[in-house]
C-alpha cells in the first residue's frame, strides 16, 4: 500500500509528549496527524509491545486505522490482548523499508524508511455494533471492499476475538530518504554507492484449490489492493 507523506505543516507540529520526542536525527521527525496517518495507512502489520513486569513482549499483528484511533484484534486468550483490555500501556511500531542505502564506508550504510511509533493505553471495544464495524474495518484495511463480499463473523467467532482501540494522540513519525551521506574524504574511493529501491509490488493472485466454481475472477480489491 504505497503512500507519500503530505507536506509538513508550517509551523511544524511539536512533539505530543517527552516519550514521543525523537532525539536521534530529530530533523527526520514529524508529529502531525496527516503524517502519522499516511504511514499507518500504507501498511497493515504492526509490532505491538507491552511490559508485563520483567517480561516484555512484542507481537506482530494486523492493524487498521479508523479515524484517530488504531484498531488491534486477537484471540481472547492472548496475553497481549488480555493485558491491553485492562488498561496496560502499549507501544505500537510500523515500519516500511523503502530502499538500501549503500555508502562508500561501512559506517554510513543505512536504509530509506518510513516509520511511526504510537504510545497509549488500549481500550477494549465492547459495543457489539462497534465491534462488528471494527472487524469490517480491519478486513477492508487489508483489501478495501472485502468485508462486503465475505461472511461476517458469527457469534461464536466474535466471542473468541477481542477488539482493542489505541488513540493516536501520542505518536511520532521518522523518515529517511535520499542518497548515502558519505564523508568528503571517502568521495574519491572507487566504490559503488547509491540506493537500491525495495518497492512492495503485489503479485498475480493465486486462487484456492477448492475455489467454488461460481466465485468468478478475482475482484478489483484482490487484483488492485
Amino acid at each position: 500500500m504505497p503512500s507519500t507523506l503530505p507536506p509538513p505543516p508550517d509551523p511544524p507540529a511539536p512533539p505530543p509528549s517527552p516519550e514521543a520526542t525523537v532525539r536521534r536525527a530529530p530533523g527526520r521527525a514529524r508529529y502531525d496527524a496527516p503524517a502519522v496517518h499516511a504511514v499507518l495507512d500504507a501498511g497493515f502489520v504492526a509490532h505491538v509491545g507491552i511490559a508485563d513486569g520483567d517480561d516484555p513482549t512484542v507481537i506482530p499483528m494486523v492493524y487498521a486505522r479508523d479515524g484517530d484511533r488504531l484498531l488491534l484484534h486477537g484471540s481472547v486468550a492472548s496475553r497481549l490482548m488480555r493485558h491491553g483490555a485492562v488498561g496496560f500501556p502499549v507501544c505500537v511500531a510500523v515500519t516500511h523499508v523503502d530502499g538500501l542505502v549503500l555508502a562508500r564506508s561501512a559506517f554510513h550504510h543505512s536504509v530509506n524508511y518510513r516509520s511511526v511509533v504510537v504510545r497509549g493505553v488500549a481500550t477494549k471495544v465492547t459495543d457489539p455494533e462497534a465491534v462488528a464495524a471494527g472487524f469490517a474495518r480491519l478486513v477492508d484495511h487489508v483489501a478495501p471492499g472485502r468485508s462486503e463480499v465475505v461472511r461476517a463473523p458469527d457469534r461464536a467467532e466474535a466471542r473468541q476475538t477481542m477488539l482493542l482501540e489505541v488513540p493516536l494522540d501520542d505518536a511520532s513519525v521518522k523518515v529517511r530518504t535520499g542518497p548515502p551521506i558519505d564523508d568528503e574524504r571517502d568521495l574519491e574511493l572507487p566504490v559503488w554507492a547509491g540506493v537500491v529501491p525495495l518497492p512492495v509490488v503485489p503479485a498475480e493472485p493465486v486462487p484456492a484449490e477448492d475455489l467454488h466454481p461460481g466465485a468468478g475472477a478475482p475482484p478489483a480489491h484482490v487484483t488492485h489492493p
